[in-house]
């Protein structure tokens, strides 16, 4: 039995955009027929959950949820293919030291029935994606979620996974985007202040990076907090994790926190001001290319200006 289910998450909404300039992408058909076939053939012992796609699922990976308590994801294009030994390897490393759930596989499957990549099982994690709605307290969010990354930044990242191709180099220096940031810059001249931005993502580029080095995340962002009760209760897609420069996982304080949220949350990661200013940097460079490209959900870019202008605000 095949149905859609809305999602009670969203594993990160990651534009091409976001990765490069070019927005190709190889998608691969994959329906809740074959998902259940390769389940049968794989995992005979779940043969009879009934699959559901959910939707939305993200961009990296097709998404299904496998009865009341599994998750299925399987690679959309062979860029996202090395996420999948990544997280099979490191997510219960990391799991037993983190404070709040994270996805953790429970099975990997096989390339087969026509679908060419590994793909994983997880159980699934309930909760919604935060939204400024469904969130008690945006103070206590940014607590939370301070708290969490001070723990992942803890966690012993030797042999780590260092930024490279498999997260789109989420963790490694800032000029990797120089010249697509300036392309954007470009081409919203006229929108914008251009040498604003231009200033700010400078200042970023001469942010030498001579702290923490640690595992992070690589995308932090809204969809990737699931919310119960008002509270964080996971944090979910680690397709982006990697051990490298911190800052990435800072952005949130321009895309999501604002006033004494965003306070909060510098506060609570308690680093230093290098750190921000890259930090800065990074959110600067997903809006612009958010907006000067006019890729992705409709609604992320149209949150992309907003972002804009918190940035150009501090």
């Amino acid at each position: 039995m095949c149905r859609e289910v809305r999602a009670f998450f969203v594993f990160g909404q990651r534009p091409a955009a976001l990765h490069s300039v070019s927005v190709e992408r190889e998608t691969v058909e994959v329906t809740c027929e074959l998902v259940a076939a390769l389940i049968g053939q794989q995992f005979p012992q779940w043969s009879a959950q009934v699959v559901e796609r959910v939707t939305p699922g993200g961009w990296d990976n097709h998404t299904f949820r496998l009865g009341d308590s599994l998750l299925v994801r399987l690679p959309s294009a062979q860029r996202y293919v090395a996420q999948v030994q990544k997280e099979h390897r490191w997510l219960p490393v990391l799991a037993k030291e983190l404070p709040l759930p994270i996805p953790v596989p429970l099975a990997l499957g096989q390339p087969g029935l026509g679908y060419e990549w590994p793909w994983s099982v997880y159980r699934w994690l309930q909760g919604e994606p935060a939204t400024s709605t469904n969130v008690a307290s945006m103070d206590e969010l940014a607590i939370d979620l301070a708290s969490f990354l001070r723990a992942l930044q803890r966690i012993d990242a030797t042999d780590g996974p260092p930024p490279g191709e498999h997260n789109f180099f989420r963790g490694g220096s800032l000029a990797t985007y120089d010249q697509q940031t300036r392309a954007a810059v470009a081409a919203l001249e006229g929108e914008l202040d251009s040498a604003a931005l231009l200033r700010i993502w400078e200042s970023a580029l001469d942010a030498t990076c001579s702290g923490l080095i640690s595992f992070m995340h690589g995308d932090i962002a809204a969809s990737n907090l699931l919310v119960h009760g008002g509270r964080l209760a996971a944090v979910i897609d680690f397709g982006s994790m990697g051990v490298g420069d911190v800052a990435c996982d800072l952005t949130i304080a321009w895309t999501f926190f604002t006033g004494s949220a965003r306070q909060s949350f510098l506060s609570g990661v308690t680093t230093d001001e290098s750190t921000w200013r890259r930090a800065q940097g990074w959110a600067l460079w997903k809006a612009l290319i958010l907006l000067a490209w006019r890729h992705g959900p409709q609604e992320a870019v149209a949150d992309a200006r907003r972002v804009l202008g918190e940035v150009l605000a501090g």
